[in-house]
């Protein structure tokens, strides 16, 4: 079955806002802050948030635009910055390659890009190796400002269709 993309809505933000992530993956969650200004965050038009839906059902999240930077990292804008997240039971499924694939082709469709970055935390091997399997390459590494938390930046050129 095949993954829809929409504007993100205050119903799905609202869910996003109540998604639990295990160690380490914690850090990914939003469930520990007040959800209201998360809600708002998610929906802002300007932050380029999509709900990404399964025969209807809220299965991840995808960003695009600054919202995928990280501080201390070095950007341009000579790629398209995208980020996201999977409902946390569908994590470790083999579910996020066909996420990004499908939220790759979205944003080149909607956007007109072709060129695509995303920047991952180095611990987070298990979305360092889908991002590598998709054929995105490793281009920069840099310690997060303020904490000093290691992260990757990817890239990825998308071939013509």
């Amino acid at each position: 079955m095949t993954l829809s993309f929409e504007p993100m809505t205050a119903e799905c933000a609202a869910k996003i806002a109540s998604w639990r992530y295990p160690p380490p993956y914690a850090v990914y969650g939003y469930a520990d802050e007040d959800a209201a200004p998360t809600v708002r965050y998610l929906t802002l038009s300007e932050n380029q948030f999509y709900a990404v839906r399964r025969a209807g059902e809220l299965v991840a999240f995808r960003s695009f635009g600054p919202d995928g930077r990280v501080a201390g990292g070095d950007y341009d804008e000579a790629y398209l910055d995208t980020g996201g997240g999977l409902r946390p039971d569908l994590t470790g499924r083999g579910y996020g390659a066909e996420t990004i694939e499908a939220g790759l082709a979205f944003g080149r469709s909607t956007f007109g890009e072709r060129r695509f970055r995303v920047t991952v935390a180095d611990f987070n091997q298990r979305a360092q190796k889908v991002c590598r399997g998709i054929g995105f390459k490793p281009t920069h590494r840099f310690d997060r400002t303020p904490d000093g938390a290691p992260f990757t930046i990817f890239t990825i050129e998308l071939g013509d269709v």
